[in-house]
């Protein structure tokens, strides 16, 4: 067995996405004695963090046990002992950043939306393809284990005829009039790629056509809730961006469901997600840490429904879901890292990444133009 060292630029690691997930699963994978290859060699990731502040890496550095740092983007492309560039850093910044690795000839990883735009992404994926480059974006629902379970009942045909889903997601985000905003203020900004539809529709694409089929034709319809709020530096600013949005659409297998996504809502449920589906032989619920079922034979009678008091929730049924004995993005990682070192099949490449973004695009549009459009594949 031998061990096989792959170099990591990692900018963005002090946000929070960068901070909180990607780096530990990254450096949970390193404590084990790297990611275990098909041949039985070990695969060990060597991380250059990348960023704007040299205090705020050190620091990063020190937590993580990470020594090489350095603020200067084009010297760290430049090294050849580091092989595939990563980056969760703002969504705006982030296409330019690519582009620049695609070039230095570094394989690429990236958050989600990784570009502004589909046809930016579909240049990028052909520069990309061109230099014989390989490429992956962050799909981390996919990974969890709510969704693991409900692909499973999927997979035993649980549902008979799949007739109709709901996918509810939504949190309140204070406006920091009072209290402090949990997201930053370039989510709510158009110049910086804001809004919710490029930031969330782009995780329920993959969800929806992974799950349930493909996605053939939406509207959709896109509004401002909270239209004033405080930034990081205190001062007020007009949300010019869509902060709730919901969408309908129909499947390639004539199944129909809908979106509802908003960052204005109190919900009422243990989890940020959940995903509704109707069958002929059952229905399910999932969040992305648990799986709940009704299977025909269970389902509520009239006079439950009717009752004052019942126990509307009887009928359902919990399922276990899977050991989570990683996170999502580790998962994600390590299903990447596979696919550059000895070229295993992802599904979450940037072509996938492209197809995120183009849904948000289309309903984007659909929503300006109030009317039904096509998705093509």
């Amino acid at each position: 067995m031998a061990e096989r060292r792959l170099g990591i630029i990692a900018s963005g690691g002090t946000g929070r996405m960068g901070r909180v997930h990607h780096l530990p699963a990254l450096m949970a994978i390193r404590a084990e004695g790297g990611l275990p290859l098909s041949g039985g060699d070990r695969l060990v990731p060597e991380l250059l963090l990348v960023g704007r502040d040299s205090q705020r890496l050190a620091e990063l550095g020190r937590t993580f046990g990470i020594e090489r740092y350095t603020t200067d983007l084009d010297q760290a492309l430049s090294d050849p002992a580091y092989e595939v560039f990563f980056d969760s850093a703002v969504t705006h910044t982030r296409p330019a950043f690519l582009i620049k690795a695609v070039r230095a000839g570094k394989h690429i990883y990236s958050e989600k939306p990784a570009v502004s735009s589909a046809d930016q992404g579909l240049q990028l994926l052909k520069d990309a393809e061109a230099r014989g480059l390989k490429h992956g974006v962050v799909e981390d629902k996919l990974h969890t284990p709510g969704i693991k379970a409900l692909r499973q009942l999927r997979d035993t045909e649980f549902f008979g005829r799949i007739i109709r889903f709901h996918l509810d997601f939504g949190f309140w985000v204070f406006d920091g009039k009072q209290i402090p905003c949990q997201r930053p203020s370039w989510n709510y900004r158009s110049d910086q790629d804001g809004g919710i539809m490029l930031d969330m529709f782009s995780h329920w694409r993959y969800l929806i056509e992974d799950l349930l089929g493909r996605i053939t034709r939406l509207t959709s319809s896109a509004w401002t809730a909270i239209p004033e709020r405080i930034d990081e530096h205190g001062e007020r600013y007009r949300v010019d961006v869509e902060d709730s949005a919901m969408c309908i659409m129909t499947l390639e297998n004539g199944v129909r469901g809908s979106i509802s996504s908003t960052w204005a809502t109190r919900a009422k449920r243990d989890d940020r997600l959940s995903l509704h589906i109707d069958g002929t032989s059952g229905s399910a619920e999932v969040g992305y840490h648990s799986c709940f079922i009704q299977p025909a034979a269970e389902k509520a009678t009239a006079d439950d429904v009717k009752s004052p008091g019942a126990d509307r929730s009887s009928p359902w049924l919990e399922v276990p879901v899977p050991a989570e004995t990683k996170s999502s993005c580790r998962a994600g990682w390590e299903e990447f890292l596979r696919h550059v070192a000895e070229g295993a099949p992802l599904q979450s490449d940037l072509k996938a990444g492209i197809r995120d973004v183009q849904f948000g695009e289309l309903c984007l549009q659909s929503a300006r133009e109030s009317r039904w459009l096509s998705f093509p594949p």
